[in-house]
Parts: structure tokens; sequence; C-alpha cells
């Protein structure tokens, strides 16, 4: 395991593939970790270094007390990436990872070539939706919204697998400081004049079963950024690189090639 210690927290990261390869860094959605990506890499051309890696309050990255703001956590990731020497990657973002990229992106230029943007937004609901979350959590923790969490991150024809109990724990083990902290980091979130900005190749994906970020709104983000394109994988819902892994390892290693050809 490897942790890097950063100006104000110890992340949890992971490489795999070739290290003197094109850079590709993944980030994970709010309630998982790393291993979010565990289908994916595999599936990927072995000659790309790929980085993933634990936001702050999630897996076995440090849980600094919160709120957090989006801010904090795209400083954690250029902390990360200047850490490990990274620059000009194709950076992909599921979920709070995708508005951590577009925010990235537009404060540091040098350190994403490109990025993917899968089921995510500019702005992801409005603020009374994540602090009702919150207090829904301070009633009952994180275990009494799994459910219904669960049946926003999975397809119905996912959602009766036995793999759902392994992200069950995932999601129930994920420290209420960390989960909390990063649910008020997107409740203050609207990164609609930044991302419009963008003019970097950008491929987004949806799923057309995704209950926490609906493909109208994917594509909407999507539709901010000149020559931006868009991808919708059916019957997947907020994680289709759990779900449909062998079509979104597709996707991505199009675009990947067509980055760095």
């Amino acid at each position: 395991m490897r942790m890097a210690d950063l100006k104000s927290v110890q992340l949890h990261w992971r490489e795999d593939g070739s290290h003197d390869g094109h850079v590709v860094v993944f980030a994970n959605s709010l309630g998982t970790d790393l291993r979010l990506w565990d289908k994916i890499i595999p599936l990927l051309p072995i000659d790309y270094r790929l980085i993933r890696f634990d936001l702050r309050g999630h897996g076995l990255s440090s849980c600094p007390s919160g709120p957090y703001s989006i801010d904090e956590l795209v400083s954690d990731t250029e902390d990360l990436m200047d850490h490990l020497d990274v620059s000009s990657c194709v950076f992909v973002g599921l979920s709070i990872g995708g508005m951590i990229g577009q925010a990235l992106a537009a404060r540091r230029p040098d350190l994403i070539k490109s990025m993917v943007l899968s089921n995510t937004a500019a702005q992801m609901g409005d603020a009374k939706l994540w602090q009702d979350r919150v207090k829904a959590i301070g009633s009952s923790g994180i275990e009494g919204l799994s459910e219904q969490i669960l049946d926003r991150w999975f397809g119905p024809d996912f959602r009766d697998h036995r793999e759902v109990n392994a992200w069950r724990n995932m999601l129930t083990r994920t420290p209420v400081e960390g989960y909390v902290g990063c649910c008020l980091a997107i409740a203050e979130a609207d990164l609609s004049l930044t991302t419009q900005t963008l003019r970097l190749p950008t491929l987004g994906i949806a799923g057309t079963m995704d209950g926490a970020s609906p493909p109208d709104l994917v594509r909407d983000t999507i539709n901010m950024i000149p020559n931006a394109r868009f991808e919708l994988i059916e019957g997947a819902g907020h994680l289709p690189c759990v779900e449909k892994p062998a079509q979104y390892a597709d996707l991505l290693t199009e675009f990947l090639k067509e980055t760095f050809r």
C-alpha cells in the first residue's frame, strides 16, 4: 500500500500498468474507494501508467475534520499529482470525482490533457438535497440510507446481484465524517462558470438508469465544453464501470488512443 503525505491530508494511492507510459488518473465517487476501478484496470492497454486514489475521508486515506469543499478536494488531487510528478494526464472522474476533474482542469490546465466526465455534472443537486441527506445520516447513519443509495447506484438488472453486498459494505464502512464532508462539498459546488471555459478534449459518459446523475444532467454539462463527446450506456446506473465494465473500458480505450495518438 502507498500513502502520500501531502499538505493537509494523507492519500492512499495505487499505480498499475507501465510507470513510463502515458498517465491516466482516476478519481472515484462519493462512498466508494479506488476499488471502484478494479474491473476496468485489467481491460486497459498495459502500456499506460494508471493511477487511482482514495479521496480524503474515504478508503484508506486520512479523514480530516469536515466540512470539506470542492477546492480542498481539488487541492488534494493537485498535490498528489505534483507529488507523483504527473502532468498532461487523462483524468477520469466519476460523480464527485468528475467535479474534481472539471475544477482541476480549470485551475491547472498543465496537469490535464483530456478528461472523462462520468456520471457527473457541473452542479449535482441543490444544497437542500445534500443538507437533508446529512441530517438523515445524523439520525440513522449511512446504513439507514444504504438501500436508497444502492438503488441510485445500480440498474435493476444488477441490483439483485450478490456483488451488491460488497458495494453496500464499502459504502457503509466509509467514515461518516468523510462522507458528510464530501456531501457538503457537493452541496456548495456550482462549477458552471468555469466548466464552460474549458477547451480540452472531453468524453462524457452516463448510464440510462442513473438515479444520482441522470443522463440529461450529464449531457447538459458535456454540452458546455466545445467538441466534447457524450456516450450513453444502456441499462447502467451511477457506476457503469462496475455494471458494464467491458463497454466502459472500450469507450475509455478509444478515447485514450485518440488523446495520445
